[in-house]
């Protein structure tokens, strides 16, 4: 993948994150988030195996989605 798309990967993670803090709804936040947290583990990937990036966003999304699917159930 070119470096400006990774770039572009990268700014688009930035802003759902952003985004994530400005809404309400614990169920929207959950999932712009998640977007978010997938659109870094991405651009960890394909800008050199950026661990520090892939690692923790990675959990995060697995905190989310937990989270989104346990809170269906109550």
């Amino acid at each position: 993948m070119s470096s400006e798309i990774t770039n572009y990967i990268g700014y688009a993670a930035s802003v759902f994150i952003i985004l994530s803090f400005i809404l309400k709804d614990l169920t929207k936040i959950r999932i712009v988030n998640l977007v978010g947290c997938i659109c870094f583990v991405i651009y960890g990937v394909f800008s050199g195996m950026l661990w520090p990036v892939i690692i923790p966003n990675g959990i995060i999304c697995f905190v989310q989605v937990y989270h989104l699917l346990t809170a269906k159930k109550k």
